[in-house]
């Protein structure tokens, strides 16, 4: 994931959680093995990881599909795209033989670090709903693998493996 340009509305707990933890050895190959097989949205699943590791609350099926969608446009219309882009500029961005490769190198780096802000707006949606529902959520100690499982079953596979995940959001919280 990597840093973004900080503002405070955008640096949340959620965002220090996710940063870390993404660092984790094995996670952001889990995670992102996740988002090519089951098209996850990254950033809900990190949402769900840091909802049960850190604040306790156990989130329902229900709930996952509400922050979902509080994030579906920004998610299709900003994110994605983005990703789209820079993930199309890998090949001309590492052509040497092409003389607009240092070229196509920096628009590469230029979308990644605006995917990124994107990304961190996102998750500052995925915040704000947080905020705003957590009166209605249940408290549960043992809602980490229940929220990371109802994120999958959302999108199909509720039984996909995520042992990274599971296991760096864990030491963050105990940290």
């Amino acid at each position: 994931m990597g840093t973004a340009d900080s503002t405070p509305e955008l640096d949340t707990p959620f965002w220090a959680f996710s940063i870390a933890v993404y660092a984790g050895d094995g996670v952001a190959a889990e995670c992102l093995g996740l988002q090519e097989r089951l098209e996850v949205d990254v950033n809900l699943l990190l949402f769900a990881a840091y909802m049960g590791a850190v604040e306790g609350v156990r989130l329902s099926q229900r709930d996952v599909a509400s922050a979902s969608a509080a994030v579906a446009e920004w998610h299709t219309e900003i994110v994605r795209p983005m990703r789209t882009a820079r993930q199309a500029l890998k090949a001309p961005a590492s052509n040497t033989d092409d003389a607009l490769q240092p070229a196509a190198a920096s628009l590469r780096l230029t979308v990644k670090r605006a995917e990124l802000d994107a990304e961190k707006i996102e998750q500052a949606l995925l915040w704000q709903w947080s905020r705003s529902h957590l009166h209605d959520l249940q408290h549960d100690g043992g809602a980490l693998a229940t929220n990371v499982r109802s994120v999958l079953a959302f999108y199909g596979d509720a039984d996909a493996p995520s042992p990274h995940l599971i296991e760096a959001s864990i030491a963050y919280a105990a940290r």
